[in-house]
């Protein structure tokens, strides 16, 4: 996708500063631009136009509006930057855990946009990566758990080597075109079952 398809939503509930924010995209190069200046109805509008990028421009954040974008934005996996006027370390730290990538505090000038987009695309894709790679991590490591518990089963009950065991396996896997973690896992659940 080239960088100026983005599909942008910008929510602001104040026309003003809507425009600041649309003004810097289209300079930036972005046509693709929706604003809406009600937060009611928002997940509505995200289901429908399925925007890469969510910004959200908040001049006065009050602790219910920000909760509700919070659950907002940890439904949506998009970036999201989000600009506020004003701000304390808790309303940071649960933008950051609900998932907004770039959490700008008194800055919303047209000059600023282009660059917090860019960086909002980053961050927001580096955090999918590592998100991404500590699933596959944690899926090898139950893998090798589930193998190391069939192995443990086999040596048992059939009285082989540990070696004779990863062999039979990793055999049965390739016989049966199927990853060795499923072959493993069979032999732990039919061991279950028998025992």
């Amino acid at each position: 996708m080239n960088y100026s398809d983005l599909t942008i939503l910008v929510i602001d509930e104040n026309a003003i500063r809507a425009s600041i924010i649309e003004e810097g995209l289209l300079e930036a190069g972005h046509t693709n631009v929706t604003v809406i200046h009600e937060v009611q109805g928002v997940a509505r509008t995200i289901e429908t136009l399925k925007p890469d990028v969510i910004i959200i421009d908040i001049e006065n954040p009050n602790r219910d509006m920000m909760e509700h974008l919070f659950q907002l934005t940890r439904s949506v996996s998009r970036p999201i930057a989000m600009f506020v006027d004003r701000s304390d370390t808790a309303q940071i730290e649960a933008a950051i855990e609900a998932g907004v990538s770039a959490y700008v505090v008194d800055g919303l000038k047209k000059e600023r946009v282009k660059s917090i987009l860019d960086m909002t695309v980053s961050r927001f894709n580096a955090f999918s990566r590592l998100q991404r790679e500590l699933a596959e991590a944690k899926s090898a490591l139950e893998e090798r758990k589930v193998i190391e518990r069939a192995k443990g089963i086999l040596m048992k009950m059939r009285g082989l080597s540990e070696e004779q065991a990863f062999t039979l396996l990793r055999q049965t896997a390739m016989n049966e075109k199927k990853k060795m973690s499923e072959i493993a896992q069979s032999v732990v659940t039919a061991a279950a079952l028998l025992m």
